[in-house]
This record gives C-alpha cells, sequence and structure tokens, in this order.
C-alpha cells in the first residue's frame, strides 16, 4: 500500500479508483450534446410524444425532434440538473441539454452524472436570479469509467434494479394514501359507517369543543438548534402531510417559552399566508416544540372531541371548501383565532370517533411501514454507489 491508496488502486482527479479504470470528460464519451429549441409552452395535452422540460416531471407534444437514446438534463429553475433517461421520439425545451451518441453505457454514465452531478453544480452552478448550468459544466465533467462495457452495463443494472424497488415503493405508497383519503372522505362525514355504529351525528362549532380559546404563537426569532431548548414550529416546518418536518431544526430562547410548549392532544393551525389551513398535531416523539406566532393552538375536550379526529377531519374535502371560503371572506389568505372557533364540524359518539381514529392510525402505519422501508432502499442506493462507481466493489 502506497500512503493511503490501495494496491491495484490509484489517486484521480475524481477520487481513488482501480488502476485500469479511465478518468474520462463526458464530453468525449457522449458524443452530441445540444438542447431543445421549443418555448416551455409549446406541450400540447395528450400529445404523441413526451416533452422535456427543466421540471421533474415531462409533457406531451405532436412534434418530436429526436429520435434516439439520451440523457436529458435541466438547465436551469429549481430543478438545475435533474435527469431524464429516454428512448424513441421526443421533443425538448430550449434550455434542456440532450446528449447523446454514447460511447460507453448510457446507463452508466447516468447513474454516475446522478450521483456527482450535483456537487459540480453547487460549485460551478450560475446562480443569479434563475440557477442555470452551462454546456462547459456538462461536456468538461469528469467521469470514472470502468474498462469494459460489460462491466459499466453490470454496474448499471445493479443500480437499475434498486431504482425499480424504489419506484415500486413509492406506488405503493401513494396507493396507500389514496386509499387513506379515500376512507377518510367516507368516514369523517358519516357516508360510511364501521360496523356496530348507528345513530345522528351533532353539528359543532369547533370552539364549543374545546378546552380554552384558540391562541397564538410566540413572537420570537429562531436561533440555532440546541438540545438544551426546545424546538421552534412554524408553518414551515409543517409538511403537506401534517407533519413536523423542519428542513433545518431551529430552536427558541424567550423567558416567556413555557407558555407555549405544544401538549398531549395539542393542535396547532396555519392562520396567514398560502399555508392558510395547515395543520399539525403534536407528537411527543417531535420532542419539546413551542409553536410560533402565525400559528393558532387548539385543545380539544376528549369528552367532546377526539384530537385525531380533529386532526383527520383538518384533511378533508369539506374542511378545505371551508378554508378557501373563509380566506376569500377576508380577502386575503389568513384565519384568525375567533374565525377558527367557528369551524363546523359533524361529530359522531366518542367510541365512533375513537374507533374511526383507530382506523385511520393503522392506515397511517401501514404507510409509515413502506416509507421506512423506501428510504432505508434509498440509504442501500447510496452505499451500493459509493462502492460500484468507484470500483471499491467489483462485479466482474
Amino acid at each position: 500500500m502506497t500512503g493511503t491508496v490501495p494496491k491495484g488502486y490509484k489517486q484521480t482527479e475524481v477520487g481513488v479508483i482501480p488502476e485500469e479504470w479511465v478518468v474520462a470528460e463526458l464530453g468525449t464519451t457522449c458524443t452530441q450534446v445540444t438542447t431543445g429549441k421549443l418555448d416551455v409552452n409549446a406541450m400540447t395535452p395528450n400529445g404523441q410524444y413526451n416533452f422535456y422540460t427543466c421540471a421533474r416531471d415531462y409533457y406531451q407534444i405532436d412534434t418530436y425532434a429526436f429520435d434516439t437514446e439520451a440523457l436529458l438534463v435541466s438547465g436551469n429553475g429549481a430543478n438545475v440538473g435533474y435527469i431524464h433517461y429516454y428512448k424513441g421520439k421526443f421533443n425538448a425545451y430550449q434550455r434542456t441539454y440532450v446528449l447523446s451518441g454514447f460511447v460507453d453505457s448510457i446507463k452508466y454514465v447516468q447513474h454516475y452524472m446522478g450521483r456527482n452531478l450535483s456537487e459540480r453544480i453547487r460549485v460551478e452552478v450560475n446562480a443569479g436570479n434563475t440557477p442555470y448550468i452551462t454546456r462547459g459544466t456538462l461536456t468538461e465533467m469528469k467521469i470514472a469509467l470502468p474498462p469494459t462495457k460489460a462491466e459499466q452495463e453490470a454496474i448499471a443494472e445493479a443500480l437499475s434494479d434498486v431504482d425499480a424497488l424504489i419506484a415500486s415503493l413509492d406506488k405503493l405508497i401513494a396507493k396507500k394514501r389514496d386509499l387513506k383519503q379515500a376512507a377518510m372522505q367516507e368516514l369523517l362525514t358519516g357516508k360510511k359507517r364501521l360496523p356496530g355504529f348507528s345513530g345522528e351525528w351533532e353539528v359543532k362549532r369547533l370552539g364549543d369543543c374545546l378546552i380554552s380559546r384558540p391562541d397564538y404563537g410566540i413572537n420570537a426569532p429562531a436561533v440555532p438548534f440546541s438540545d438544551r431548548l426546545p424546538a421552534y414550529i412554524r408553518i414551515t416546518d409543517i409538511s403537506e402531510d401534517s407533519r413536523f418536518s423542519p428542513e433545518k431544526l431551529v430552536s427558541v430562547r424567550a423567558a416567556n417559552a413555557g407558555n407555549y410548549y405544544l401538549g398531549d392532544g395539542d393542535l396547532v393551525f396555519a392562520r396567514t399566508g398560502a399555508s392558510v389551513g395547515k395543520s399539525y398535531l403534536y407528537n411527543p416523539l417531535d420532542g419539546r416544540l413551542v409553536f410560533a406566532g402565525f400559528l393558532i393552538r387548539v385543545r380539544p375536550d376528549p369528552a367532546i372531541l377526539i384530537p385525531a379526529f380533529l386532526a383527520a377531519y383538518a384533511t378533508t374535502d369539506a374542511y378545505w371548501n371551508w378554508v378557501r371560503l373563509m380566506s376569500m371572506r377576508s380577502g386575503q389568505p389568513g384565519i384568525n383565532g375567533n374565525e377558527y372557533a367557528q369551524l363546523p364540524i359533524s361529530l359522531p359518539s366518542i367510541p365512533e370517533q375513537t374507533a374511526i381514529a383507530a382506523v385511520l392510525s393503522d392506515m397511517d402505519a401501514g404507510i409509515a411501514a413502506v416509507e421506512r422501508k423506501r428510504d432505508k432502499t434509498r440509504a442501500l442506493k447510496q452505499g451500493m454507489m459509493q462502492e460500484l462507481l468507484t470500483g471499491k466493489t467489483r462485479l466482474v
């Protein structure tokens, strides 16, 4: 062994790779690099051909400009550097790079770019108002290549198999979420009753189902996260599926922070902006949380309203229709505490509320189990890429 480089390996500008591997610029393994010619609005609903823009999804169009096997790289915007693979007839936006005519395995190159292009973009991206990459960012990108196409394709196949598993898990998660959403629309409105329950539901105002009046969060700045301080929950920290999912944990330091701790059964609702109506039911597993000023806390009386039932109701069409109506009345996106107290909810008995919440909780647990499997598979793929795309593990 010489230094930290194992025998049979060499140090290169892309890291340590096997001695027989080579480092090449993308422009030498990909003989054609061009862009589409069309405006982003050229798409046609139900068109015959795929139309690739700088979005993660592709669209349809009635004409094609390419008939080849290619990698399509988003050249600007929020998804700059995102890579599509396609073989056949297609068209492309003028800021979408079309890479074709590959000397080496196109699938291997796709996986290699998928792992390394984001870092190259981070270093070299031209930010400005709209992030974009230049042709040179792609063509001058260095790629570590196994010596034979057979080895390249073996690596690509192994990684593609994992991608296929991840895609199948994503589809299963989406299906389970759709089933849960359908179940909620039926169970939370009384359209479908669980076995053993009957009788009329009673419509109540939310304010009549609470232990105390809705109250507003603390007005204090966020500080860097510390395990000696409570975490801070703000509107932006609540996901679309009502989870505490901050991009980056932060804390709050204030003498009166203790007045704003969330407890078991507490829910918070977003009261302003584009996220008005978004909600979160406190989960003790999320740790100590202090809620911010643009959130409103409600504390259901469990003798009248089960918190989990209210949390589920806050995802239904009936709830969101009410949110839109209230926002329109005020002339701007916003619902205050008094207005939230007027929210009408159709309530069954406490035993039926509990049974409905249990059914939905079981569905959530099923979704979470598949999500955990998907996340573990993603982590596995990251480890596989680290091994296979650097030659630490050889398949042939």
